[in-house]
């Protein structure tokens, strides 16, 4: 009976956040959907998504956005359980100073760690620059910034981070007995991150995984400031026509798109890690 009449107050106290939740997400979110059904000729019309649909240059931001992100999502997880295993099982000194500063890391914007790869290795980049010096070459080899593969690097070298926290929390939480039993009975280092590891690490490689997919599938400071040419994806694509072309019905329906498909691989990403995570 108690917690019957508690119901109404504990409703009464979800009504604010889902008020504030609907007017700062919500509503803003119908209006796009309700430009994407109005084109500029006037009235409501399915004219809008015939248009952009029939454009290849949508097909090909809609293929180029899911590709770059899956690839980049798959560079990560591979990339932070290593680099996270190395950082929580393998004693170094400064370990605890690089762990402290994934965290300032995660603080970074985008564009500036895009910026630090083309100091790096940019047409006039410090790479480059060592080349023609020692080669006396009028240019370097390092030309892939402004190819997917410099934005798949790009995304890669910052996304990462976003794995390793969660693994490094998991890792904390785990005992360090169990690696030791294990080593201890003649287990190879293979068998025990097999074994003894990554069954620990599968829900926070599931979470980091999922987060890193959903940013990657709406990224657009990296994209952006690699000036790659020819990479033009979802969030790119609605950027020109919305400031480029002024067509805004085509940029909402491109937006909404882009809605579906990061709704859309979230969701199969977490039904297939919780797959994966419950099997022993």
């Amino acid at each position: 009976m108690g917690s019957r009449s508690g119901n109404p107050l504990r409703t009464l106290w979800a009504i604010p956040p889902v008020a504030v939740l609907s007017l700062l997400f919500l509503y803003p979110l119908l209006l796009v959907v309700q430009q994407s059904f109005q084109p500029d000729s006037g009235g409501t019309s399915l004219q809008p998504y015939a248009d952009v649909f029939a454009s290849a240059a949508f097909r090909e931001a809609l293929w180029t956005t899911v590709w770059l992100a899956a690839a980049a999502t798959a560079g990560c997880l591979v990339l932070g359980f290593v680099l996270a295993s190395v950082i929580a099982f393998v004693p170094f000194p400064g370990g605890k100073a690089v762990a402290r500063f994934i965290d300032v890391f995660l603080s970074f914007p985008s564009f500036l760690i895009t910026l630090a790869l083309l100091f790096i290795y940019g047409t006039v980049g410090m790479a480059n620059g060592v080349w023609t010096d020692v080669s006396g070459a009028a240019e370097g080899p390092f030309q892939f910034l402004n190819t997917p593969w410099g934005v798949l690097l790009a995304e890669v070298t910052y996304f990462t981070p976003f794995v390793m926290r969660p693994l490094l929390a998991a890792f904390s939480q785990l005992d360090s007995a169990q690696v030791e039993v294990a080593s201890s009975l003649g287990a190879r280092p293979g068998r025990i991150v097999r074994q003894v590891i990554l069954p620990e690490a599968l829900p926070a490689l599931a979470a980091g995984g999922s987060l890193v997919l959903v940013m990657c599938l709406n990224e657009f400071g990296i994209v952006l400031f690699t000036g790659a040419k020819g990479v033009t994806t979802l969030p790119m694509l609605v950027y020109g026509k919305a400031i480029l072309e002024s067509d805004y019905p085509g940029a909402c329906v491109v937006a909404v798109v882009n809605v579906l498909v990061s709704v859309g691989l979230y969701g199969l990403y977490r039904v297939v890690s919780r797959r994966v995570g419950a099997q022993p």
